[in-house]
């Protein structure tokens, strides 16, 4: 795998347990479930412009 993908990805779920601290299990689904959808949306958008 690229580090260049990987970096971020990490980087995002840590990001998202800092803030998910005072969310409940729903809501921490939902938000890590979104941010999987934009990540995967960007890099198909990456792959699609080369």
């Amino acid at each position: 795998m690229r580090p260049d993908i990987v970096i971020p990805v990490l980087m995002g779920c840590a990001l998202l347990w800092w803030i998910g601290r005072g969310m409940n299990w729903t809501t921490r689904l939902l938000v890590g479930a979104i941010t999987l959808v934009v990540i995967v949306g960007v890099l198909l958008l990456e792959r699609s412009m080369q």
